[in-house]
């Protein structure tokens, strides 16, 4: 058994010395100590049935595993620009049930361009680009619910 004395005159010794790292076994209980801790744990690990009556942990904490990396979008669609939704309201993608889209995928639009219109609260709102490139993808179906920042529209600028 170790005594917490013990511990951290050990501690004040290792800070003082020039040693990376160390571990000890005494009594059934290990101490090991490490100056450039680990990426996921800490610098002090104590465990054993000795120290757990004072509150020292029973064991290290379990290392984090590894993250996989973040998914990056194919390149052909990282440069793209989404128009997405000003306000919450209904999505149309003509001016009347019968009428044709006002954008198309593969479309060339510009600014000033009329994109949908948003219906909120009876008010018929149109959007309008604000950019100019090709109509690469809608997102949104017609007269579908939308919500506040929500993609609607991609737009490749070339």
């Amino acid at each position: 058994m170790i005594d917490l004395d013990f511990i951290e005159r050990l501690i004040k010794i290792f800070d003082d010395s020039g040693v990376d790292s160390l571990e000890i076994e005494r009594g059934g209980t290990r101490v090991k100590l490490s100056k450039t801790p680990p990426a996921a744990a800490g610098p002090v690990v104590l465990s054993g049935e000795g120290l757990a009556h004072r509150g020292a942990p029973q064991s290290a904490p379990a290392p984090e595993a590894p993250r996989p990396a973040e998914r990056t979008p194919p390149p052909s669609t990282r440069e793209l620009l989404e128009v997405t939704s000003p306000m919450v309201g209904t999505f149309y993608n003509a001016p009347a049930p019968d009428a044709p889209a006002y954008v198309e995928p593969g479309q060339r639009v510009s600014p000033s361009d009329t994109l949908c219109i948003i219906e909120a609260m009876k008010l018929m709102n149109e959007l309008v680009c604000e950019v100019s490139g090709t109509i690469t993808e809608v997102c949104v179906q017609n007269a579908q619910p939308v919500e506040f920042g929500q993609v609607l529209f991609r737009v490749d600028p070339r």
